[in-house]
């Protein structure tokens, strides 16, 4: 999985191999963090490795899965989670951060799925790949405009690889998390609007980055095998 070495990505790593999953875990420089994931599921009798490679770089990203699939013995499932966000009302925007979203969230998603097509057409019907998209790109959000441009083209290639790849029983979802505790949300909702924000929330909490990785390791698992192009939405009502 990318993005795999805090946050969310963190949470879903570890609940994946609490499944039985060997993990690769990638970074982009966050190596010390990614190795302490690993080795935290390995002390609980999992397997799992990391790889660092930037999403971006198409050539690294080839290297990058060809090494999970050698040492891990296959691909069966594919989690794109490494996504940045830069903010600027649309006026104030910068074509060099749009560029650097374009690169990470949305470009970085297609890099790892074509690297990774060979391998899942091999699992065939195990094949699963599972795309983080964000509420933000499906209703936008004052400020986020480029944020959420790359966000909802996330919704267009889950749905485009679900149909290509649906001839091989291999599924392809998203899921679209709301605001979550993570160390980005932390540092970017604090105060008055976080409580404007919990005020828009029907369940009235921000959400946790465990809540979002159990509903990737239903799309992953045998149980979501009938479900491909589907946006699921994990948001405590922010958006219905």
């Amino acid at each position: 999985m990318t993005g795999g070495s805090r946050g969310i990505g963190r949470a879903i790593a570890l609940t994946l191999a609490g499944r039985g999953a060997a993990v690769a875990v990638n970074f982009a420089r966050s190596e010390d963090a990614a190795r302490e994931v690993c080795e935290q599921i390995e002390g609980a009798g999992g397997r799992a490795i990391a790889v660092g490679f930037d999403v971006a770089d198409a050539a690294a990203v080839n290297a990058g899965v060809k090494r999970v699939a050698d040492e891990l013995g296959g691909l069966h499932v594919l989690v794109n989670n490494a996504g940045v966000s830069i903010d600027a009302l649309l006026m104030r925007a910068r074509d060099e951060d749009f560029q650097r979203l374009l690169d990470i969230n949305l470009k970085g998603a297609l890099h790892c799925s074509r690297a990774a097509a060979r391998y899942l057409l091999r699992a065939r019907a195990r094949g699963r790949v599972v795309n983080l998209t964000s509420v933000v790109g499906e209703q936008g959000n004052t400020g986020q405009a480029m944020y959420a441009a790359t966000k909802a083209g996330i919704i267009g290639l889950t749905k485009s690889m679900a149909r290509e790849f649906s001839g091989r029983g291999i599924t392809v979802n998203a899921v679209s998390p709301g605001f979550i505790e993570t160390d980005m949300t932390a540092a970017s909702v604090q105060g008055d609007a976080r409580d404007a924000l919990l005020k828009q929330i029907p369940l009235g909490r921000i959400g946790g980055p465990d809540e979002i990785a159990e509903a990737v390791a239903f799309l992953a698992s045998p149980a979501a095998g009938y479900i491909t192009g589907h946006v699921l939405r994990v948001n405590g009502g922010l958006l219905i």
